[in-house]
């Protein structure tokens, strides 16, 4: 192709937006953020004609159905590739999503250099040479976006020290599925050398982001991730069962891509 195939991203957090567009474009796309909102996605659309947008189900003021039915009163000369995001699994809300126009309906997280090379696929493009050496960086970097993104939605303040503990532990479990069986042993012991602290300090600390986060977190979003499967009285997870289900969540999420 003469030019790179656009993407518009309707996010511009620095904490998930920012990384996921830098994997994307080391993928070779063009990638755009724009606001995290229904209303200002129309207008990004209508004045930037992208050739893919990327947008949350849920936003402000116009969520993702609202966007697509006003895209029909948009003055465009293509319409974009649809991709729907969402935190949530639901067969219902999928049809009617894509009954409405979208042209893939998935979950987050999502790796986003997988993502970038499926919309190169869509047009018949290849990853560049030069980018294919810098893959697994790229794959690594979007994993620990991801990761910090659930972290955030789960309500865990970024100022603790439990936030940091807890982020290393989960990306130690997806990588390691054995290691959260030696919790005591390898996993907190593998954080604190990291962190130059001690075992003990980071077990506590992610004791409390966990608490921090049961006590002020969306309990939607602690839903999504912990359903029934925690004793209600018991309320919140242990460390291990708190991670092993992230881990475990991404895991699956890894294999399905």
């Amino acid at each position: 192709m003469s030019r790179k195939i656009s993407v518009l991203l309707a996010d511009n957090s620095d904490y998930f937006a920012v990384p996921c567009a830098n994997v994307m474009k080391s993928q070779g796309l063009d990638v755009v953020l724009t606001e995290k909102d229904g209303k200002a996605v129309l207008e990004a659309i209508s004045h930037r004609q992208p050739d893919v947008v990327i947008l949350d189900l849920f936003l402000p003021r116009l969520d993702a159905l609202g966007v697509l039915e006003g895209m029909a009163h948009l003055d465009m000369k293509k319409r974009p590739r649809m991709m729907v995001m969402s935190g949530f699994d639901n067969p219902a809300l999928e049809r009617e999503v894509m009954a409405a126009g979208a042209d893939y309906y998935f979950l987050k997280p999502f790796d986003a250099a997988q993502m970038a090379q499926r919309i190169l696929s869509l047009y018949g493009e290849k990853l560049p040479e030069e980018s294919r050496s810098t893959q697994r960086k790229g794959d690594i970097a979007s994993l620990e976006m991801q990761v910090t993104e659930i972290i955030h939605q789960i309500g865990v303040p970024a100022h603790i020290k439990g936030y940091q503990y807890l982020r290393d532990a989960i990306l130690l479990a997806i990588e390691d599925d054995q290691i959260i069986n030696a919790v005591t042993k390898r996993l907190y012991p593998a954080v604190a050398k990291k962190h130059g602290t001690t075992s003990s300090r980071v077990e506590r600390a992610i004791r409390h982001a966990i608490e921090v986060a049961w006590d002020r977190g969306d309990v939607d979003v602690l839903n999504t991730y912990f359903g029934y499967t925690i004793h209600n009285e018991r309320g919140k997870p242990t460390n291990s069962e708190f991670i092993a289900m992230i881990s475990d969540k991404f895991r699956l999420q890894l294999k399905i891509s």
